[in-house]
């Protein structure tokens, strides 16, 4: 069929040419197509690809990156030539890439690196076609069958549409079924991939380390609380929350997590992960998270290899506490910038009473580990013996032996209103002011509030209805109890000098 004929007829459809969804295949005619295209340059080339790895550790830290440390066996002849690494993190970072022979570090150098992300895509290999001849593959309806015709086309430019060379004709907008290419190009990869020029001067048997950081890994911990019935117990069980959206899927991996505030600067994530090296056999095997001081941070092991695929969220167990002691907290906090009602002048004010569950991160409560920083969500039994969920707080890191507290909310049945009942000017700038706080409590149990009462100035105590003390230069505390369905009024007088 002549070149004429052909065009005569293919379909013009909006000046470009057709090309089917991405279900249908592009075909690469000759030899069976490699994973990755052939580096140039060196006198000999390798690949190596997941098959050779021997051991994997990850490091995440909680600032969505993670260092990565692979290991694999490799077969380098002597000279210079390309190591194609492949199977690495699509977030790698390449200025942060380290490779070394472990074998023989002295006779294998490292003379170039390069980073190839370049990633075969239908439109990317098109364009690489530029001035090169490709097969343009049609179906054709004939007496009730479909046959296949072909043409060899000329791709002489791609802009913002292919313009072919087809014969002696320049055609454009002509559709395709689809596009057979007699080879992949050099430049496109189909995945990304690391690329050394490495001169071996040893022997041909190394094990080779890489070691770089990616990011898009991250990890952060989850805690959840059950509160027994009576306010007074509860089991506190610690996650690690994991998520991988690197491209890549770790397997069988050696994971270590370091919790901190960590500051991104290069030369000290160097320093860290020559450290991460001497450490990467310290810890001990663990059935959960194994906890270590690391620099100013704290790193946990997990005692087992475990995988992270691509886009997955992934938990382990980090903590378990049982029975640890909890105190049920009622707490006003007294705001410093009202001592009227604006908007209804003679009535209280009202307080918010918010609600905290405090408890201790010690050894005898079953914990005494640093908690990492995270969200704590509380669970508490109701009366049928189900356990419903009550609230939650976030924690910041939290060192082994400090208090929590955790605010759960605000109390429904305990309610607080305030007032001041005086103001006198004493001298020019002393001044004295009495408060009343009126608390009312609708629930089947007495409880106890702790009101926080801002003061300033150069204060003093006068009088006042409950005991008090003083917290900070500018502050008072006092507790009220509340009988059971009862109510409690505090008041006090302070004189201030300004």
């Amino acid at each position: 069929m002549s070149a004429r004929t052909y065009l005569a007829s293919l379909v013009v459809v909006g000046g470009a040419l057709l090309m089917r969804p991405e279900t249908q295949p592009v075909l690469l005619a000759g030899p069976e197509v490699n994973d990755a295209a052939p580096a140039t340059g060196g006198d000999q080339d390798l690949t190596t690809t997941l098959d050779d790895q021997s051991e994997l550790a990850i490091t995440v830290y909680n600032s969505d990156i993670a260092l990565i440390r692979d290991v694999r066996n490799l077969q380098l002849a002597r000279g210079t030539g390309n190591l194609r690494f492949m199977d690495i993190a699509a977030t790698v970072n390449p200025a942060t890439v380290h490779f070394r022979s472990l074998t023989d570090p002295a006779r294998v150098r490292v003379l170039e690196q390069n980073y190839e992300y370049d990633l075969l895509e239908p439109d990317k290999l098109l364009r690489k076609y530029v001035g090169r001849e490709v097969t343009l593959m049609r179906n054709r309806q004939d007496g009730g069958t479909t046959r296949q015709e072909e043409v060899k086309a000329l791709l002489l430019s791609y802009n913002a549409a292919p313009v072919w060379k087809i014969g002696s004709e320049i055609v454009t907008g002509i559709g395709a079924d689809h596009i057979r290419f007699p080879e992949l190009p050099s430049t496109l990869y189909s995945r990304p991939t690391l690329i050394w020029t490495v001169a071996n001067d040893g022997a041909a048997r190394h094990r080779v380390e890489a070691s770089y950081l990616a990011g898009k890994l991250a990890w952060n911990a989850d805690y959840v609380l059950t509160v027994s019935r009576d306010d007074k117990l509860a089991d506190l069980n610690g996650w690690v929350t994991l998520t991988n959206g690197s491209g890549t899927a770790f397997r069988n991996a050696k994971l270590q997590l370091v919790a901190g505030d960590l500051n991104r600067v290069r030369q000290q994530f160097g320093k860290m992960e020559m450290a991460l090296h001497e450490r990467r056999d310290a810890a001990a095997p663990a059935v959960n998270m194994a906890e270590e001081s690391f620099s100013d941070y704290h790193l946990y092991t997990l005692g087992r290899k475990t995988t992270i695929n691509n886009n997955q969220t992934k938990q382990v167990s980090l903590l378990e506490g049982t029975d640890v002691p909890v105190i049920k907290r009622y707490v006003v906090e007294g705001q410093a910038f009202y001592y009227r009602n604006q908007q209804h002048p003679g009535s209280p004010i009202k307080d918010l009473v918010q609600v905290y569950y405090q408890f201790k991160n010690e050894q005898k409560g079953g914990l005494g580990i640093p908690m990492p920083a995270g969200v704590l969500r509380v669970y508490q039994e109701d009366s049928k013996g189900g356990v419903q969920f009550v609230g939650e707080d976030r924690l910041t890191h939290t060192p082994k032996d400090e208090t929590l507290n955790v605010k759960i909310g605000n109390a429904f049945d305990v309610v607080c209103e305030r007032k001041q009942t005086d103001f006198q000017k004493i001298a020019s700038n002393v001044y004295e002011m009495e408060y009343e706080v009126t608390l009312r409590n609708h629930k089947a149990t007495a409880v106890s509030v702790e009101v926080n009462e801002p003061l300033g100035g150069t204060w003093r105590m006068i009088r006042s209805s409950h005991e008090w003390t003083k917290t900070d230069a500018w502050a008072a505390q006092f507790h009220v109890p509340v009988a059971a369905d009862g109510a409690a009024v505090l008041r006090y007088r302070v004189r201030v000098t300004y």
